[in-house]
Protein backbone atom coordinates (compact mmCIF):
# COMPACT_ATOMS: atom_id res chain seq x y z
CA UNK A 1 0.00 0.00 0.00
CA UNK A 2 1.50 3.13 -0.88
CA UNK A 3 0.90 6.57 -2.69
CA UNK A 4 1.83 6.80 -6.42
CA UNK A 5 2.57 10.01 -8.67
CA UNK A 6 3.98 10.13 -12.45
CA UNK A 7 3.72 11.62 -15.68
CA UNK A 8 4.12 10.01 -18.95
CA UNK A 9 5.62 12.96 -21.33
CA UNK A 10 6.70 15.65 -19.96
CA UNK A 11 5.28 17.82 -17.01
CA UNK A 12 6.05 19.11 -13.64
CA UNK A 13 8.28 18.24 -11.20
CA UNK A 14 6.75 14.61 -9.63
CA UNK A 15 8.44 15.32 -6.63
CA UNK A 16 6.20 18.20 -5.72
CA UNK A 17 3.35 15.75 -6.54
CA UNK A 18 4.31 12.89 -4.16
CA UNK A 19 5.15 14.82 -1.36
CA UNK A 20 1.48 15.93 -0.90
CA UNK A 21 1.27 12.15 -0.34
CA UNK A 22 3.49 11.31 2.31
CA UNK A 23 0.07 10.21 4.95
CA UNK A 24 0.08 7.10 2.12
CA UNK A 25 3.55 5.96 2.42
CA UNK A 26 5.37 7.21 5.71
CA UNK A 27 7.89 4.68 5.19
CA UNK A 28 9.91 6.55 2.48
CA UNK A 29 9.90 7.82 -0.63
CA UNK A 30 11.62 7.03 -4.29
CA UNK A 31 11.24 9.25 -7.46
CA UNK A 32 12.83 8.00 -10.44
CA UNK A 33 12.93 9.55 -14.29
CA UNK A 34 13.81 7.92 -17.47
CA UNK A 35 13.22 8.32 -21.65
CA UNK A 36 9.48 9.70 -21.34
CA UNK A 37 8.34 9.41 -17.96
CA UNK A 38 8.86 10.43 -14.52
CA UNK A 39 7.54 8.25 -11.30
CA UNK A 40 7.61 8.74 -7.98
CA UNK A 41 6.09 6.31 -4.75
CA UNK A 42 5.51 7.08 -0.71
CA UNK A 43 5.93 3.28 0.81
CA UNK A 44 4.05 1.92 3.42
CA UNK A 45 6.34 -1.91 3.58
CA UNK A 46 4.38 -4.66 3.57
CA UNK A 47 5.79 -7.24 1.81
CA UNK A 48 9.33 -7.72 1.36
CA UNK A 49 10.23 -4.64 3.93
CA UNK A 50 13.72 -4.35 2.55
CA UNK A 51 14.18 -5.61 -1.04
CA UNK A 52 10.26 -4.22 -2.05
CA UNK A 53 11.15 -0.64 -3.36
CA UNK A 54 9.26 1.15 -6.20
CA UNK A 55 9.78 1.53 -9.13
CA UNK A 56 10.29 -1.91 -9.70
CA UNK A 57 12.48 -2.66 -13.16
CA UNK A 58 13.21 -6.42 -14.47
CA UNK A 59 12.82 -8.14 -17.62
CA UNK A 60 12.80 -4.98 -19.37
CA UNK A 61 9.83 -3.63 -17.85
CA UNK A 62 9.41 -1.28 -15.41
CA UNK A 63 5.98 -0.90 -12.89
CA UNK A 64 4.99 1.67 -9.87
CA UNK A 65 1.79 0.11 -8.17
CA UNK A 66 -0.06 1.11 -5.09
CA UNK A 67 -1.57 -2.14 -3.69
CA UNK A 68 -1.32 -5.42 -3.44
CA UNK A 69 -1.29 -8.62 -5.76
CA UNK A 70 -1.96 -11.67 -3.60
CA UNK A 71 -1.46 -14.34 -6.40
CA UNK A 72 2.09 -13.51 -6.88
CA UNK A 73 3.87 -16.60 -5.27
CA UNK A 74 1.26 -18.44 -7.71
CA UNK A 75 2.77 -16.40 -10.82
CA UNK A 76 6.06 -16.92 -9.60
CA UNK A 77 5.48 -20.94 -9.49
CA UNK A 78 3.43 -20.41 -12.65
CA UNK A 79 5.96 -18.64 -14.85
CA UNK A 80 8.84 -20.47 -13.29
CA UNK A 81 10.71 -17.63 -11.88
CA UNK A 82 12.66 -19.58 -9.29
CA UNK A 83 16.22 -17.98 -8.84
CA UNK A 84 14.76 -14.68 -11.43
CA UNK A 85 13.56 -12.54 -9.09
CA UNK A 86 15.81 -9.65 -7.43
CA UNK A 87 13.13 -8.94 -4.75
CA UNK A 88 10.29 -10.53 -2.76
CA UNK A 89 7.70 -7.39 -3.86
CA UNK A 90 4.10 -8.80 -4.75
CA UNK A 91 4.21 -6.71 -7.86
CA UNK A 92 7.88 -8.14 -9.51
CA UNK A 93 6.62 -11.38 -10.97
CA UNK A 94 3.78 -9.38 -13.17
CA UNK A 95 7.05 -7.65 -15.09
CA UNK A 96 8.24 -11.13 -15.67
CA UNK A 97 4.91 -12.36 -16.69
CA UNK A 98 4.73 -9.54 -19.12
CA UNK A 99 8.18 -10.62 -20.43
CA UNK A 100 6.70 -13.88 -21.55
CA UNK A 101 3.48 -13.16 -22.89
CA UNK A 102 2.58 -9.54 -23.32
CA UNK A 103 -0.92 -8.40 -22.71
CA UNK A 104 -2.31 -11.30 -21.65
CA UNK A 105 -0.44 -10.79 -18.15
CA UNK A 106 -2.17 -8.01 -16.87
CA UNK A 107 -5.35 -10.00 -16.10
CA UNK A 108 -3.55 -12.30 -14.34
CA UNK A 109 -3.19 -10.70 -10.63
CA UNK A 110 -5.89 -11.27 -7.87
CA UNK A 111 -5.64 -8.38 -5.50
CA UNK A 112 -6.17 -4.62 -5.34
CA UNK A 113 -3.99 -2.50 -7.24
CA UNK A 114 -3.44 1.20 -9.52
CA UNK A 115 -0.53 0.63 -11.41
CA UNK A 116 1.41 2.26 -14.11
CA UNK A 117 3.58 -0.85 -16.34
CA UNK A 118 5.98 0.66 -18.96
CA UNK A 119 6.89 -2.08 -21.02
CA UNK A 120 9.94 -3.16 -22.55
CA UNK A 121 8.26 -3.33 -26.24
CA UNK A 122 7.93 0.18 -25.72
CA UNK A 123 3.95 0.23 -24.44
CA UNK A 124 2.83 1.97 -21.06
CA UNK A 125 -0.04 0.61 -19.59
CA UNK A 126 -2.50 2.02 -16.64
CA UNK A 127 -4.13 -0.69 -14.68
CA UNK A 128 -6.87 -0.90 -11.47
CA UNK A 129 -8.44 -3.84 -9.87
CA UNK A 130 -11.72 -5.15 -11.12
CA UNK A 131 -13.69 -3.66 -8.31
CA UNK A 132 -12.12 -0.45 -8.28
CA UNK A 133 -10.49 -1.24 -4.44
CA UNK A 134 -7.49 1.26 -5.04
CA UNK A 135 -7.70 4.71 -6.64
CA UNK A 136 -6.18 6.36 -9.51
CA UNK A 137 -6.91 9.88 -10.60
CA UNK A 138 -6.09 11.30 -14.30
CA UNK A 139 -5.26 14.86 -15.27
CA UNK A 140 -4.53 15.39 -19.50
CA UNK A 141 -1.26 18.29 -18.61
CA UNK A 142 -0.31 19.99 -21.87
CA UNK A 143 3.13 17.46 -22.58
CA UNK A 144 2.45 14.82 -20.56
CA UNK A 145 -0.35 12.48 -18.70
CA UNK A 146 -0.30 13.00 -15.36
CA UNK A 147 -1.65 10.41 -12.92
CA UNK A 148 -1.97 9.95 -8.69
CA UNK A 149 -3.32 7.98 -5.96
CA UNK A 150 -5.37 11.25 -5.06
CA UNK A 151 -6.18 14.32 -6.51
CA UNK A 152 -4.37 16.64 -4.79
CA UNK A 153 -1.28 15.03 -5.94
CA UNK A 154 -2.44 16.56 -9.54
CA UNK A 155 -3.33 19.75 -7.90
CA UNK A 156 0.22 19.95 -6.94
CA UNK A 157 1.20 18.80 -9.79
CA UNK A 158 -0.32 22.21 -11.73
CA UNK A 159 -4.41 20.72 -12.28
CA UNK A 160 -6.54 23.47 -11.53
CA UNK A 161 -9.08 23.02 -8.72
CA UNK A 162 -11.92 24.09 -10.90
CA UNK A 163 -15.42 22.36 -9.07
CA UNK A 164 -17.79 20.38 -11.47
CA UNK A 165 -20.91 21.14 -10.03
CA UNK A 166 -22.70 18.33 -11.77
CA UNK A 167 -20.78 16.39 -9.72
CA UNK A 168 -20.92 18.03 -6.44
CA UNK A 169 -24.82 17.77 -7.19
CA UNK A 170 -24.77 14.10 -7.44
CA UNK A 171 -22.61 13.70 -3.92
CA UNK A 172 -25.22 15.28 -2.29
CA UNK A 173 -28.35 13.40 -3.96
CA UNK A 174 -26.22 10.20 -3.69
CA UNK A 175 -23.60 10.39 -0.54
CA UNK A 176 -21.26 9.91 -3.41
CA UNK A 177 -20.47 11.16 -7.34
CA UNK A 178 -19.78 8.58 -9.90
CA UNK A 179 -17.52 11.26 -11.34
CA UNK A 180 -14.63 13.59 -9.44
CA UNK A 181 -16.28 16.88 -8.72
CA UNK A 182 -12.86 18.94 -10.35
CA UNK A 183 -13.35 19.91 -14.12
CA UNK A 184 -10.26 17.98 -16.03
CA UNK A 185 -9.73 15.31 -13.23
CA UNK A 186 -10.92 11.79 -14.05
CA UNK A 187 -10.62 8.19 -11.90
CA UNK A 188 -9.56 5.40 -13.89
CA UNK A 189 -12.09 3.15 -14.40
CA UNK A 190 -12.85 0.45 -12.64
CA UNK A 191 -10.96 -2.68 -13.89
CA UNK A 192 -9.33 -1.06 -16.27
CA UNK A 193 -6.16 -2.06 -18.83
CA UNK A 194 -5.56 0.99 -20.44
CA UNK A 195 -2.78 1.29 -22.92
CA UNK A 196 -1.51 4.96 -22.99
CA UNK A 197 -1.16 5.86 -26.67
CA UNK A 198 1.52 8.02 -28.29
CA UNK A 199 -0.64 10.81 -28.17
CA UNK A 200 -0.92 10.41 -24.33
CA UNK A 201 -4.63 9.18 -24.62
CA UNK A 202 -5.72 6.39 -22.63
CA UNK A 203 -7.69 3.27 -24.01
CA UNK A 204 -10.28 1.95 -22.66
CA UNK A 205 -9.24 -2.20 -22.12
CA UNK A 206 -11.24 -3.08 -19.36
CA UNK A 207 -11.17 -6.41 -17.04
CA UNK A 208 -14.71 -7.35 -15.61
CA UNK A 209 -15.00 -8.52 -11.67
CA UNK A 210 -16.92 -11.32 -13.13
CA UNK A 211 -15.83 -13.96 -14.83
CA UNK A 212 -17.48 -14.13 -18.12
CA UNK A 213 -18.95 -17.75 -17.98
CA UNK A 214 -20.18 -18.63 -14.85
CA UNK A 215 -18.46 -21.88 -13.37
CA UNK A 216 -21.04 -24.73 -12.29
CA UNK A 217 -22.31 -24.97 -8.81
CA UNK A 218 -23.67 -27.57 -7.14
CA UNK A 219 -27.20 -27.79 -6.67
CA UNK A 220 -27.24 -29.47 -2.98
CA UNK A 221 -27.49 -26.86 -0.02
CA UNK A 222 -24.45 -28.91 1.70
CA UNK A 223 -22.20 -28.82 -0.61
CA UNK A 224 -22.55 -25.45 -1.75
CA UNK A 225 -21.74 -24.37 2.08
CA UNK A 226 -18.66 -26.68 1.78
CA UNK A 227 -17.92 -24.69 -1.40
CA UNK A 228 -18.50 -21.57 -0.21
CA UNK A 229 -16.56 -22.35 3.35
CA UNK A 230 -13.28 -23.06 0.52
CA UNK A 231 -14.09 -19.89 -0.82
CA UNK A 232 -14.06 -17.57 2.10
CA UNK A 233 -11.10 -19.20 3.64
CA UNK A 234 -9.23 -19.02 0.25
CA UNK A 235 -9.62 -15.70 -0.08
CA UNK A 236 -9.22 -14.72 3.71
CA UNK A 237 -5.58 -17.01 3.56
CA UNK A 238 -4.35 -14.78 1.00
CA UNK A 239 -5.72 -11.81 2.03
CA UNK A 240 -3.42 -12.41 5.48
CA UNK A 241 -0.04 -11.97 3.46
CA UNK A 242 1.74 -9.46 4.93
CA UNK A 243 5.23 -9.17 6.63
CA UNK A 244 3.84 -6.91 9.10
CA UNK A 245 1.17 -7.11 11.72
CA UNK A 246 -2.96 -7.92 10.78
CA UNK A 247 -5.83 -7.12 11.84
CA UNK A 248 -9.68 -6.70 11.50
CA UNK A 249 -12.49 -4.10 12.15
CA UNK A 250 -15.05 -6.01 13.65
CA UNK A 251 -18.76 -4.22 13.90
CA UNK A 252 -20.40 -7.73 14.79
CA UNK A 253 -22.86 -7.97 11.51
CA UNK A 254 -22.45 -11.27 9.09
CA UNK A 255 -19.80 -9.56 7.22
CA UNK A 256 -16.91 -9.00 9.36
CA UNK A 257 -17.82 -11.74 11.96
CA UNK A 258 -17.50 -14.22 8.76
CA UNK A 259 -13.83 -12.61 8.24
CA UNK A 260 -13.03 -12.75 11.84
CA UNK A 261 -14.34 -16.65 11.72
CA UNK A 262 -11.93 -17.33 8.81
CA UNK A 263 -9.25 -15.48 10.25
CA UNK A 264 -9.25 -17.32 14.01
CA UNK A 265 -9.14 -20.53 12.25
CA UNK A 266 -6.28 -19.62 10.46
CA UNK A 267 -4.25 -17.87 12.98
CA UNK A 268 -2.54 -19.64 15.77
CA UNK A 269 -2.61 -16.66 17.84
CA UNK A 270 -5.53 -14.28 18.63
CA UNK A 271 -6.61 -12.11 15.93
CA UNK A 272 -6.16 -8.05 16.91
CA UNK A 273 -10.04 -6.98 16.49
CA UNK A 274 -11.12 -3.75 16.58
CA UNK A 275 -14.85 -2.51 17.21
CA UNK A 276 -16.15 1.21 17.42
CA UNK A 277 -19.28 2.36 19.41
CA UNK A 278 -21.04 5.78 20.29
CA UNK A 279 -21.19 7.96 23.59
CA UNK A 280 -24.73 9.24 22.56
CA UNK A 281 -28.11 8.54 24.39
CA UNK A 282 -30.16 6.42 21.96
CA UNK A 283 -27.31 6.07 19.61
CA UNK A 284 -27.65 2.31 17.97
CA UNK A 285 -24.37 -0.08 17.98
CA UNK A 286 -23.57 -3.03 18.22
CA UNK A 287 -20.76 -3.64 20.66
CA UNK A 288 -22.81 -6.50 22.24
CA UNK A 289 -22.47 -8.50 19.27
CA UNK A 290 -18.95 -7.47 18.72
CA UNK A 291 -17.57 -8.96 21.86
CA UNK A 292 -19.98 -11.98 21.57
CA UNK A 293 -17.96 -13.22 18.25
CA UNK A 294 -14.84 -11.83 19.70
CA UNK A 295 -15.32 -13.89 23.42
CA UNK A 296 -16.34 -16.67 21.02
CA UNK A 297 -13.28 -16.76 18.92
CA UNK A 298 -10.49 -16.12 21.25
CA UNK A 299 -9.96 -12.81 19.30
CA UNK A 300 -8.00 -9.78 20.87
CA UNK A 301 -10.46 -7.73 20.68
CA UNK A 302 -10.03 -3.45 21.43
CA UNK A 303 -13.17 -1.33 22.20
CA UNK A 304 -13.44 2.52 20.89
CA UNK A 305 -15.71 4.54 21.86
CA UNK A 306 -17.16 7.39 19.52
CA UNK A 307 -17.50 10.68 20.95
CA UNK A 308 -19.62 14.27 20.62
CA UNK A 309 -16.26 15.46 21.16
CA UNK A 310 -14.53 13.17 18.71
CA UNK A 311 -17.22 13.98 16.02
CA UNK A 312 -15.98 17.75 15.76
CA UNK A 313 -12.50 17.17 16.12
CA UNK A 314 -12.85 14.22 13.06
CA UNK A 315 -15.48 16.03 10.92
CA UNK A 316 -12.97 18.54 9.24
CA UNK A 317 -9.88 15.80 9.17
CA UNK A 318 -12.22 13.30 7.48
CA UNK A 319 -13.42 16.30 5.41
CA UNK A 320 -9.23 16.96 4.07
CA UNK A 321 -8.99 13.05 4.01
CA UNK A 322 -11.53 12.65 1.43
CA UNK A 323 -10.58 14.96 -2.01
CA UNK A 324 -12.59 13.24 -3.41
CA UNK A 325 -15.96 12.76 -1.16
CA UNK A 326 -17.95 11.03 -0.21
CA UNK A 327 -21.08 12.10 2.46
CA UNK A 328 -21.25 8.75 3.87
CA UNK A 329 -21.29 9.00 7.87
CA UNK A 330 -19.55 5.52 7.97
CA UNK A 331 -16.30 7.38 7.07
CA UNK A 332 -16.40 9.26 10.93
CA UNK A 333 -16.32 6.01 12.64
CA UNK A 334 -13.64 4.29 10.10
CA UNK A 335 -11.37 7.40 10.65
CA UNK A 336 -11.84 6.91 14.66
CA UNK A 337 -11.09 2.95 14.11
CA UNK A 338 -7.81 3.54 12.09
CA UNK A 339 -6.70 6.37 14.09
CA UNK A 340 -7.11 3.20 16.98
CA UNK A 341 -5.37 0.47 15.10
CA UNK A 342 -2.54 2.71 14.27
CA UNK A 343 0.81 1.52 15.76
CA UNK A 344 -0.68 -1.65 16.44
CA UNK A 345 -1.29 -2.61 13.12
CA UNK A 346 -0.68 -2.06 9.45
CA UNK A 347 -2.68 -4.23 7.31
CA UNK A 348 -6.37 -4.34 8.68
CA UNK A 349 -8.88 -6.74 7.10
CA UNK A 350 -12.72 -5.43 6.78
CA UNK A 351 -16.33 -7.01 5.37
CA UNK A 352 -16.81 -4.26 2.85
CA UNK A 353 -18.35 -6.34 -0.40
CA UNK A 354 -20.19 -9.18 1.20
CA UNK A 355 -23.76 -7.20 1.13
CA UNK A 356 -22.88 -6.81 -2.62
CA UNK A 357 -22.20 -10.02 -3.66
CA UNK A 358 -24.06 -12.10 -1.37
CA UNK A 359 -27.43 -9.46 -1.20
CA UNK A 360 -28.00 -8.22 1.80
CA UNK A 361 -29.69 -4.84 1.36
CA UNK A 362 -33.12 -4.18 2.39
CA UNK A 363 -33.54 -2.63 -1.09
CA UNK A 364 -32.52 -5.83 -3.00
CA UNK A 365 -35.77 -7.96 -1.16
CA UNK A 366 -37.71 -4.77 -2.04
CA UNK A 367 -36.90 -5.01 -5.79
CA UNK A 368 -37.93 -9.43 -5.38
CA UNK A 369 -41.51 -8.25 -4.17
CA UNK A 370 -44.32 -7.53 -6.22
CA UNK A 371 -46.06 -3.77 -6.51
CA UNK A 372 -48.82 -4.54 -4.01
CA UNK A 373 -46.76 -5.47 -1.06
CA UNK A 374 -44.39 -2.63 -1.20
CA UNK A 375 -42.00 -3.92 -3.95
CA UNK A 376 -40.23 -1.05 -5.89
CA UNK A 377 -37.12 -0.80 -7.61
CA UNK A 378 -33.29 -1.14 -6.32
CA UNK A 379 -32.59 2.20 -7.02
CA UNK A 380 -31.09 4.92 -4.39
CA UNK A 381 -34.04 7.16 -2.49
CA UNK A 382 -33.25 10.79 -3.21
CA UNK A 383 -34.04 13.15 -0.52
CA UNK A 384 -32.66 16.45 -1.41
CA UNK A 385 -35.04 19.30 -1.88
CA UNK A 386 -32.77 21.65 -1.41
CA UNK A 387 -30.53 20.89 -4.75
CA UNK A 388 -31.76 23.13 -7.76
CA UNK A 389 -32.85 20.52 -9.25
CA UNK A 390 -33.94 18.67 -5.88
CA UNK A 391 -31.70 15.64 -7.29
CA UNK A 392 -33.61 14.35 -10.39
CA UNK A 393 -30.84 14.81 -12.79
CA UNK A 394 -28.62 12.32 -10.03
CA UNK A 395 -31.30 9.73 -10.25
CA UNK A 396 -31.63 10.06 -13.88
CA UNK A 397 -27.86 9.46 -14.11
CA UNK A 398 -27.63 6.90 -11.89
CA UNK A 399 -30.33 4.99 -13.83
CA UNK A 400 -28.91 5.53 -16.96
CA UNK A 401 -25.25 3.65 -15.67
CA UNK A 402 -27.33 0.84 -14.01
CA UNK A 403 -29.10 0.65 -17.24
CA UNK A 404 -25.74 -0.39 -18.99
CA UNK A 405 -24.54 -2.37 -16.40
CA UNK A 406 -27.49 -4.57 -16.74
CA UNK A 407 -26.63 -7.87 -18.73
CA UNK A 408 -29.18 -10.17 -20.89
CA UNK A 409 -30.14 -13.32 -18.77
CA UNK A 410 -29.25 -12.17 -15.36
CA UNK A 411 -32.03 -11.69 -12.84
CA UNK A 412 -33.74 -8.90 -11.27
CA UNK A 413 -31.78 -9.44 -8.23
CA UNK A 414 -28.07 -9.65 -10.22
CA UNK A 415 -28.97 -6.76 -11.83
CA UNK A 416 -29.06 -4.85 -8.72
CA UNK A 417 -26.20 -5.95 -7.33
CA UNK A 418 -24.31 -5.04 -10.51
CA UNK A 419 -25.65 -1.71 -10.74
CA UNK A 420 -24.46 -0.79 -7.17
CA UNK A 421 -20.95 -2.78 -7.76
CA UNK A 422 -20.60 -0.72 -10.31
CA UNK A 423 -21.37 2.80 -8.92
CA UNK A 424 -21.88 2.98 -4.83
CA UNK A 425 -19.51 0.28 -3.94
CA UNK A 426 -16.25 1.99 -5.53
CA UNK A 427 -17.35 5.38 -4.99
CA UNK A 428 -18.66 5.39 -1.56
CA UNK A 429 -17.23 2.34 0.36
CA UNK A 430 -14.00 1.98 -1.23
CA UNK A 431 -13.38 5.19 -1.17
CA UNK A 432 -14.57 5.82 2.59
CA UNK A 433 -11.91 2.88 3.27
CA UNK A 434 -8.93 3.72 1.08
CA UNK A 435 -8.81 7.20 2.38
CA UNK A 436 -9.82 6.98 6.02
CA UNK A 437 -6.99 4.27 6.56
CA UNK A 438 -4.53 5.77 4.33
CA UNK A 439 -4.58 8.94 6.42
CA UNK A 440 -3.05 7.18 9.34
CA UNK A 441 -0.85 5.38 6.76
CA UNK A 442 -3.22 1.47 7.31
CA UNK A 443 -4.10 -0.51 4.42
CA UNK A 444 -7.66 -1.94 4.15
CA UNK A 445 -7.98 -5.23 2.34
CA UNK A 446 -11.68 -6.39 1.72
CA UNK A 447 -11.45 -10.53 1.37
CA UNK A 448 -14.86 -10.62 -0.05
CA UNK A 449 -13.97 -8.14 -3.00
CA UNK A 450 -12.17 -11.26 -4.43
CA UNK A 451 -12.57 -12.49 -8.03
CA UNK A 452 -12.88 -16.22 -6.74
CA UNK A 453 -15.77 -14.75 -4.19
CA UNK A 454 -17.14 -13.10 -6.97
CA UNK A 455 -17.34 -16.13 -9.03
CA UNK A 456 -19.06 -18.34 -6.51
CA UNK A 457 -21.44 -15.58 -5.14
CA UNK A 458 -22.82 -13.45 -7.71
CA UNK A 459 -23.46 -16.84 -9.99
CA UNK A 460 -26.00 -18.32 -6.74
CA UNK A 461 -29.08 -18.73 -7.60
CA UNK A 462 -31.96 -15.78 -5.99
CA UNK A 463 -33.61 -18.41 -3.15
CA UNK A 464 -29.73 -19.18 -2.09
CA UNK A 465 -29.05 -15.03 -1.59
CA UNK A 466 -32.56 -13.99 -0.54
CA UNK A 467 -35.40 -15.69 1.04
CA UNK A 468 -37.94 -14.31 2.75
CA UNK A 469 -37.28 -11.61 5.25
CA UNK A 470 -33.43 -12.36 5.17
CA UNK A 471 -30.52 -11.57 2.72
CA UNK A 472 -27.30 -13.15 2.75
CA UNK A 473 -29.23 -16.47 2.90
CA UNK A 474 -26.51 -18.96 1.99
CA UNK A 475 -23.99 -16.75 4.16
CA UNK A 476 -25.81 -16.32 7.32
CA UNK A 477 -26.48 -20.87 7.40
CA UNK A 478 -22.85 -21.33 7.00
CA UNK A 479 -22.01 -18.63 9.95
CA UNK A 480 -24.28 -20.34 11.92
CA UNK A 481 -22.77 -23.49 11.25
CA UNK A 482 -18.98 -21.68 12.06
CA UNK A 483 -19.49 -19.46 14.44
CA UNK A 484 -23.39 -19.43 16.31
CA UNK A 485 -22.10 -16.91 18.85
CA UNK A 486 -22.48 -14.13 15.72
CA UNK A 487 -26.42 -15.59 15.74
CA UNK A 488 -26.75 -14.79 12.35
CA UNK A 489 -30.27 -15.08 12.12
CA UNK A 490 -30.82 -12.33 15.10
CA UNK A 491 -32.67 -9.31 14.23
CA UNK A 492 -29.82 -6.61 14.12
CA UNK A 493 -29.97 -3.70 16.19
CA UNK A 494 -28.27 -1.46 12.74
CA UNK A 495 -25.36 0.55 12.57
CA UNK A 496 -26.05 4.39 12.51
CA UNK A 497 -24.05 7.42 13.68
CA UNK A 498 -25.66 9.97 16.03
CA UNK A 499 -24.81 13.19 13.71
CA UNK A 500 -28.09 14.98 14.03
CA UNK A 501 -27.85 14.92 17.41
CA UNK A 502 -24.88 16.03 17.98
CA UNK A 503 -25.22 18.87 14.84
CA UNK A 504 -28.50 19.58 16.44
CA UNK A 505 -27.82 22.10 19.10
CA UNK A 506 -25.85 24.08 16.39
CA UNK A 507 -27.82 24.13 13.91
CA UNK A 508 -28.94 27.15 14.16
CA UNK A 509 -25.77 29.30 13.55
CA UNK A 510 -24.81 26.37 11.17
CA UNK A 511 -27.22 26.91 8.47
CA UNK A 512 -26.83 30.43 7.23
CA UNK A 513 -23.13 30.12 7.53
CA UNK A 514 -23.28 27.14 4.85
CA UNK A 515 -25.81 28.75 2.77
CA UNK A 516 -23.21 31.27 2.12
CA UNK A 517 -20.48 29.69 0.74
CA UNK A 518 -19.76 29.93 -2.84
CA UNK A 519 -19.96 26.08 -3.24
CA UNK A 520 -22.92 25.73 -1.73
CA UNK A 521 -24.69 28.39 -3.80
CA UNK A 522 -23.55 26.92 -6.94
CA UNK A 523 -25.26 23.85 -6.58
CA UNK A 524 -28.19 24.35 -3.93
CA UNK A 525 -31.23 26.76 -2.86
CA UNK A 526 -29.89 29.06 -0.29
CA UNK A 527 -33.08 29.64 1.52
CA UNK A 528 -33.43 25.73 1.47
CA UNK A 529 -30.21 24.89 3.21
CA UNK A 530 -31.11 27.12 5.93
CA UNK A 531 -34.08 25.62 5.96
CA UNK A 532 -32.65 21.95 6.36
CA UNK A 533 -30.44 23.65 10.10
CA UNK A 534 -34.36 25.27 11.00
CA UNK A 535 -36.63 22.07 10.03
CA UNK A 536 -35.91 19.09 12.89
CA UNK A 537 -37.82 17.07 10.59
CA UNK A 538 -34.86 17.33 7.78
CA UNK A 539 -32.20 16.74 10.26
CA UNK A 540 -31.10 13.72 8.16
CA UNK A 541 -29.60 16.45 5.58
CA UNK A 542 -27.67 18.40 7.87
CA UNK A 543 -24.22 16.56 8.00
CA UNK A 544 -24.35 16.03 4.25
CA UNK A 545 -24.50 19.54 3.88
CA UNK A 546 -22.51 20.62 6.95
CA UNK A 547 -19.21 17.46 5.00
CA UNK A 548 -19.92 19.73 1.77
CA UNK A 549 -19.39 22.84 3.46
CA UNK A 550 -16.14 21.46 5.27
CA UNK A 551 -15.24 20.04 2.17
CA UNK A 552 -15.22 23.04 -0.06
CA UNK A 553 -13.68 25.27 2.43
CA UNK A 554 -10.64 23.59 2.74
CA UNK A 555 -10.41 21.97 -0.46
CA UNK A 556 -12.26 24.74 -2.92
CA UNK A 557 -10.57 27.83 -0.68
CA UNK A 558 -7.22 26.19 0.90
CA UNK A 559 -8.53 26.40 4.33
CA UNK A 560 -7.04 24.58 6.81
CA UNK A 561 -9.43 21.67 8.25
CA UNK A 562 -9.63 23.63 11.69
CA UNK A 563 -10.38 26.88 10.60
CA UNK A 564 -12.90 25.70 8.25
CA UNK A 565 -14.89 23.85 11.11
CA UNK A 566 -13.65 27.03 13.03
CA UNK A 567 -15.50 29.02 10.23
CA UNK A 568 -18.58 27.68 10.09
CA UNK A 569 -19.17 27.50 13.95
CA UNK A 570 -17.59 30.99 13.91
CA UNK A 571 -15.03 30.92 16.65
CA UNK A 572 -12.62 31.81 14.81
Amino acid sequence: MCGIAGVIGRGPDVERMIETLRHRGPDGVRVEQGPGWSLAHARLSIIDLEGGWQPLHAAGSTIIGNGENYNYIELARDFQLEGRLSTGSDFEPLLHAYGQEGEAALGRPRGMYASCLLGGDGRSWLMRDPFGIKPLYLHQAAEGLLFASEPRALFAGGAAREMDAEALGDLLALNYSPKVPFKGVTRLAQGAVAQVAADRSVGSGKLSWLDPLPRPLPTDEGALLDRLDAVLEDSVNVHQRSDVPYGLFLSGGIDSSAIATLMARLNSRPVTAYTCGFAAPGARDERGAAEAVARALDLDWRETTFTEEDFWRIAPQVAWALDDPTTDYATLPTYKLAEAAKGTLTVVLSGEGGDELFAGYGRYRRALRPSWLGGRAAEPQVDAPFLKDGGAGAIARWRAAAKAAARPGWTTLQNAQAADIGSWLPNDLLLKLDRCLMAHGLEGRTPFLDREVAAFAFNLPDRMKVRGRYGKWLLRKWLERACPAAEPWAKKKGFTVPVAAWIGPRAGDLGPRIAKLKAVREVCVPQAVEAVFADEAQAANRWPLLFFGLWSLIHLEDAEPRAALAALLADA
